[in-house]
């Protein structure tokens, strides 16, 4: 074989500069400019948590002073724990945390399951309209103020003319205190609770019955289950973390009952039974100017409150579910 019919070797390619790999955002960065509307959205949120939540933290020092206003905190006597001692050992604590307590399992058992009660209710219901109607209806007291609540209760069980007095009367009955009877302070106080909050409760829950399958309905209702049976089998267990998550925040608010209620219901007539630690740091702190002290129970209840979620949330987990954090 001549020269001319050997195949020349094909040339080496020629070696091409390596451009260097394209800088890559971390993915935190990344996240952020992703997501940045959702992030500017939530940016009130944070600034009034940070104004109206955290900031004031560092105000809870004067549990631990004897705080004088015309001093300030940096020039009021550091007492440490006396305020706390104080509390524990006032025959008023033994009575503040029993109508505390109370009040507070009596809010968990009866008003905590009416509004999954309401949602079940209102998700078998099938006119649009009149599912719309009612939940407008049980929706609205929810806008009104707890003194707007209060005068309405007033106004029907006063025994001078109220309503619900007259029709005991017109009955044959004798006029029933409710407004003044300390046996009739915690059951009025949870029904105005229940009657206030109970419709706006429904909203979340509603929220989490819509992502439940619908097929799982219709194969349900093919093996011959009912309403019922689909409700109990299907859609409680649907929104079974939801049920949770909300249990363990109401736990966290076990001791934080709020102030306005109950000081818009009680009376010296019904105090016995009436005072909490929310009416009681108003009254020692602002009607007796103990600043301090009034400081120290409301450390204290947060610190409870934390506590309890904190317990929630591990019990939660320990039987498979999600918890809030």
């Amino acid at each position: 074989m001549s020269a001319a019919t050997v195949p020349a070797r094909a040339a080496a390619p020629e070696a091409r500069p390596v451009s260097p790999a394209p800088r890559r955002r971390g993915p935190s960065q990344g996240s952020f400019l992703r997501h940045r509307a959702l992030y500017l959205m939530a940016l009130p949120g944070i600034v009034y948590f940070l104004v109206f939540k955290y900031a004031p933290m560092g105000g809870l020092v004067i549990a631990f002073q004897d705080y004088m206003p015309f001093l300030g905190i940096g020039g009021s006597t550091w007492v440490g724990f006396d305020h706390f001692v104080r509390l524990f050992t006032e025959d008023t604590f033994a009575m503040l945390l029993r109508n505390t307590l109370v009040i507070s399992l009596l809010l968990l058992v009866f008003a905590f399951p009416v509004p999954i009660v309401l949602a079940l209710l209102l998700n078998e219901l099938r006119g649009k309209y009149f599912k719309r109607t009612v939940q407008s209806v049980i929706y609205l007291p929810h806008f009104l103020s707890w003194v707007i609540v209060v005068s309405i209760f007033y106004v029907l069980l006063s025994t001078d003319g109220g309503s619900v007095n007259n029709l005991i009367v017109a009955a044959g009955g004798e006029p029933v205190p409710f407004l003044t009877d300390p046996d009739w302070l915690r059951p009025m106080y949870v029904g105005q609770e229940i009657w206030k909050g109970a419709g706006w409760g429904t909203i979340v829950y509603l929220a989490a019955m819509t992502a439940v399958d619908v097929q799982l309905y219709e194969a349900a209702e093919l093996d011959g289950a009912g309403r019922l049976r689909q409700s109990w089998h299907i859609t409680l267990p649907a929104i079974r973390p939801t049920i949770i998550v909300m249990f363990i925040l109401a736990i966290g608010d076990f001791l934080e009952l709020g102030f306005e209620h109950m000081f818009l219901v009680m009376n010296s007539l019904n105090r016995e039974v009436g005072e909490i630690f929310d009416t009681y740091v108003y009254t020692a702190g602002i009607q007796n100017g103990q600043l301090s002290y009034a400081a120290a129970v409301g450390l204290f209840k947060g610190l409870v409150g934390l506590l309890l979620v904190i317990m929630a949330n591990r019990l939660a987990k320990r039987f498979g579910e999600e918890g809030v954090y």
